[in-house]
């Protein structure tokens, strides 16, 4: 943690209107630190800035900033809150290695974990429950395997990913736990919805951003974000994502960074894996087992996850004949009901029963898919 007046300069210069990212670290190459830019000629700025930017950058401070390095002086008083720096010698050397590394970063929890081997793991905010699972048990191996799995608090994929992770470590005291990078202030939870998630993670993993305190959700944070997933992992899987998702960017991001892509491949009729298969065709590697991914990262001293073993259906069950004709592609019921000769009342009571065992879902649109 840098000294309060250091700290005072490098949030100053964040917080300094038309001053972004690329323009702060062009000034920091030049002139070294905050405290030497604000004692710099105007002369000397407006060789890098201009004319306005450099008198914006002399003038004192507004009240809207110096309140807002009180706000965050107090946030980083408490123990488990920590803000780095990019001159932070505990700086993750990770993103020193990107192109565009935050100037600050905010921190909460254990912040041994960003020094640590990780992973990411990203997908679909509306992910199936296949894809959901595929997830948990995906982050729980490599967690368990040692590795930290990061991933964007997001619902969906992101959040069984976390909550994968957080498992294998109520499990195993030398599982790699989770870091959550976030599109908000630090102390803000988005969405609404995963607040005790994001307070499990504050406590036994560590919660990441690049923005301000007090910064809202807003759209055009969160695909920027993912270039710290990216950069703090040693690879990236795409668990589940249609042709324009987000979760695109991170692989995009992921292969520019010079980290490696998996993806998960999935079934020719679903949206949801359409993208995992165009980043297969772009080289990502396909992948079954987290057994996969560790020995493509050639990751030394890795145990073998154990594969999860869940209760097989009974094929004595009434619903066993459905779940032989469903198969693992999509299915709307009418053809299910043709196939195994069932009317419809007969035909939901099982669905029904087989979705309560866990060994089917329902999918939009009111078609069907065996779970595995």
């Amino acid at each position: 943690m840098p000294a309060p007046d250091d700290l005072a300069d490098w949030l100053r210069l964040e917080q300094t209107p038309g001053v972004g990212a690329e323009t702060a670290r062009k000034l920091l190459s030049v002139f070294g630190l905050p405290h030497n830019i604000f004692n710099s000629s105007l002369a000397a700025l407006q060789d890098i800035t201009g004319s306005r930017i450099a008198h914006i950058l002399l003038a004192p401070p507004s009240d809207t900033i110096l309140a807002q390095i009180a706000r965050t002086q107090e946030w980083a008083a408490h123990s488990e809150n920590h803000v780095y720096t990019l001159g932070d010698p505990d700086y993750p050397k990770a993103l020193l290695e990107i192109h565009d590394p935050p100037i600050l970063l905010y921190a909460k929890g254990r912040v041994d974990l960003l020094s640590q081997p990780s992973f990411a793991i990203v997908g679909s905010r509306n992910a199936s429950a296949q894809g959901n699972s595929n997830a948990e048990q995906f982050a729980a191996a490599l967690s368990n395997s040692g590795l930290t799995i990061i991933s964007g608090l997001a619902l969906g994929i992101d959040t069984a990913a976390h909550q994968g992770a957080l498992q294998a470590l109520s499990q195993n005291p030398q599982a790699g736990s989770t870091l959550a990078v976030i599109g908000t202030g630090a102390d803000i939870v988005y969405p609404a919805r995963n607040r005790k998630l994001a307070h499990q993670i504050a406590e036994h993993g560590c919660i990441l951003s690049e923005y301000p305190l007090g910064m809202p959700a807003i759209a055009s944070n969160f695909p920027r974000r993912n270039r710290i997933i990216s950069g703090l992992a040693r690879g990236v899987l795409v668990v589940e994502a249609a042709l324009q998702s987000g979760s695109l960017i991170t692989a995009r991001m992921a292969a520019e960074q010079g980290r490696d892509m998996f993806a998960i491949p999935g079934s020719i009729h679903s949206p949801l894996a359409k993208g995992c298969h165009l980043l297969i065709k772009q080289g990502a590697k396909l992948v079954e087992s987290a057994q996969d991914i560790l020995e493509e990262l050639e990751y030394a001293n890795a145990p073998v996850p154990q594969r999860s073993i869940c209760e097989p259906p009974d094929d004595d069950a009434p619903y066993a004949h459905v779940l032989q004709h469903m198969g693992y592609d999509a299915v709307d019921a009418d053809t299910l009901a043709q196939r195994c000769q069932l009317d419809m009342a007969e035909l939901h009571a099982h669905l029904l029963a087989l979705e309560l065992d866990g060994h089917a879902e329902m999918l939009p649109g009111g078609w069907y898919r065996r779970i595995a």
